[in-house]
């Protein structure tokens, strides 16, 4: 059976500080299994919009970031800043920019074999296609760079116009044109606000609706997910991470965090009433 991985976050990020400039920008945590978790840095400023039917999850770790989408058929810029989170809906269009000296967090999961994720270009000022690609994403960050060259060397960014034939009437992934998107928020804050029912034992912070389930844990939670990893994220004070199959109980410490393997149950106990584990795992049948 797979052990549970530990990791001293802040450490992981010093250790790879060179993956998060120019022209890596990012380096996955944990990218093996259903959960794909990655830093990214800066700067990144980019005209490509990518879709894909999960969710995605963002949390500014250091400094802020714009994410560029298309919500309800119109361009819109929602700002992310340091210690906000937001949860990105499935099918819609987006395209994060990032400054220099940032790091945020990203998690999303694996796509199934016959999922298709598309890169979008807009022709300028509108929401109208100027050119796209659709393609069964296994690393995104190895994929987007060619397709990415692909625009750059074709006539449609030549003309800013699209050639006829090349953007299909009906793509892949059908946008979501109907959803109001939410605001980023602060994760202290959300937490401070909702205090008394997490320290008397859990609360989610997404709608059970969600794709993602982010579990905020005050004092014990036991979960397991037949599909997908957990992630535990102790963001202040201290846990004990337990699984019954007879391994040492993991201790995390304030911003330490383990990945549970598929499968496997995972009891969280918080060590104190100003304790805060995030138990966090993404349904991927929840698309289906």
């Amino acid at each position: 059976m797979a052990a549970v991985v530990k990791t001293n976050i802040a450490s992981w990020l010093d250790n790879n500080k060179d993956k998060f400039i120019p022209p890596v920008c990012n380096k996955m945590l944990h990218g093996e299994g259903q959960l794909k978790l990655f830093y990214v840095g800066g700067p990144n400023v980019r005209k490509d919009y990518h879709v894909e039917m999960g969710e995605e999850l963002f949390y500014m770790r250091k400094g802020d970031m714009c994410l560029k989408v298309v919500e309800r058929g119109v361009h819109r810029d929602i700002l992310i800043t340091e210690g906000q989170l937001f949860l990105l809906p499935g099918r819609i269009p987006h395209s994060p920019q990032r400054e220099s000296g940032t790091i945020g967090l990203v998690i999303e999961r694996e796509r199934s074999e016959k999922e298709l994720d598309g890169l979008r270009y807009y022709i300028e000022g509108t929401t109208d296609s100027l050119y796209e690609q659709w393609f069964h994403c296994v690393d995104l960050g190895c994929q987007l760079g060619p397709i990415i060259k692909s625009f750059f060397d074709s006539e449609q960014h030549r003309t800013g116009k699209p050639v006829p034939g090349t953007i299909p009437e009906h793509p892949p992934v059908q946008l979501d044109s109907a959803t109001r998107l939410a605001d980023a928020f602060s994760l202290k804050e959300w937490l401070a606000d909702n205090k008394e029912e997490i320290s008397s034992g859990f609360k989610s912070i997404f709608p059970a609706s969600c794709q993602f389930k982010v579990m905020a844990v005050g004092t014990t939670l036991s979960r397991t997910c037949k599909a997908a990893e957990i992630w535990v994220w102790q963001f202040q004070g201290c846990s004990v991470v337990s699984v019954p199959d007879g391994s040492e109980p993991v201790r995390l410490e304030t911003d330490t965090s383990c990945l549970i393997p598929i499968g496997q149950t995972c009891t969280v106990t918080c060590g104190n009433s100003d304790s805060v584990a995030l138990v966090i795992w993404q349904e991927p049948l929840g698309l289906y």
